[in-house]
């Protein structure tokens, strides 16, 4: 079998310490935050971005440009690899063009070798989710084609749900429509948000109070996941506790046995603001 590497981009949220141990490449998007510029070669703790935004910052974010993925991706095509790139969402974000445009041009360099980029239409660890999948098969003996396939057939299938203190965050940074911030706004409601089958945030809707928000999004949880399902991501922007209560909530009342506990990295972060809370899984739908 021919030998393949699966990326994808720091959207995803997943640890670096997961990115290691399954020798996943990385591209990184940037935050831009008070003049600086933070990326893998110059992190931002979760804790730094979200007390900076407390404190009244506004940070903003880049996309991958074609030389970056291409700097990423020609040193595995030197090596002989094969690359299978889970790209943020078209939806959202550019980054997955620019690796399109970066694969047809060392396409053309490297003809031998093969460079497969998938729209994922997804965000943070919903994202993640997928390409944890992916790896999953690939260390079962999967090849790239056969987890290539498998992506583009499941993806749709990612359910990404999720609630945030305050939609100006997204607003700001044209994630989600005005009529929508004004919502967030109004005292005491909490949005209700999905990443809809176009890749994009859609605010499915509204309920008063943070706990009334919390049991929804469990409660959309357990009528869409796939039958015999265990596996639920959980992210978080600087409200560890309150995931893992979360957490040990799906698993006493619904013998969910895996879950990954992630912060909302500096990417989405940027855009989601602290207090955010979402929960990923593979449903019946998106």
């Amino acid at each position: 079998m021919r030998s393949y590497v699966i990326s994808t981009d720091s959207s995803a949220d997943l640890s670096e310490a997961y990115l290691k141990e399954h020798q996943i490449t990385m591209i990184s998007l940037s935050c831009i935050l008070n003049g600086k510029i933070y990326n893998s070669e110059n992190p931002i703790t979760p804790k730094q971005l979200y007390d900076n935004i407390r404190e009244g910052a506004m940070p903003t974010t880049s996309q991958v440009n074609p030389e970056q993925a291409k700097a990423a991706f020609e040193p595995l095509l030197k090596e002989g690899k094969d690359i299978l790139h889970l790209a943020f969402s078209s939806g959202l974000s550019g980054s997955c063009q620019s690796a399109r445009i970066a694969a047809e041009e060392l396409q053309d360099e490297y003809p031998e070798r093969k460079i497969v980029v998938i729209d994922t239409l997804l965000a943070a660890l919903g994202q993640g989710l997928l390409v944890y999948k992916a790896v999953q098969m690939k260390e079962q003996g999967a090849s790239m084609d056969e987890v290539a396939d498998w992506c583009e057939k499941n993806k749709d299938y990612i359910a990404s749900y999720v609630t945030v203190d305050d939609l100006f965050h997204l607003y700001r940074g044209g994630r989600v429509s005005r009529s929508s911030a004004v919502l967030g706004s109004m005292v005491g409601i909490k949005p209700i948000i999905r990443v809809n089958e176009e890749g994009k945030l859609e605010v499915i809707g509204k309920v008063r109070g943070r706990k009334k928000a919390i049991q929804t999004i469990i409660k959309d949880l357990m009528e869409r996941i796939r039958d015999g399902e265990k596996t639920v991501f959980i992210s978080h922007g600087d409200c560890r506790e309150e995931a893992e209560f979360l957490a040990r909530k799906i698993k006493q009342k619904y013998q969910i046995t895996t879950e990954l506990i992630n912060d909302v990295g500096a990417v989405i972060g940027a855009h989601s603001g602290p207090g955010t809370m979402a929960l990923f899984f593979v449903g019946d739908v998106r």
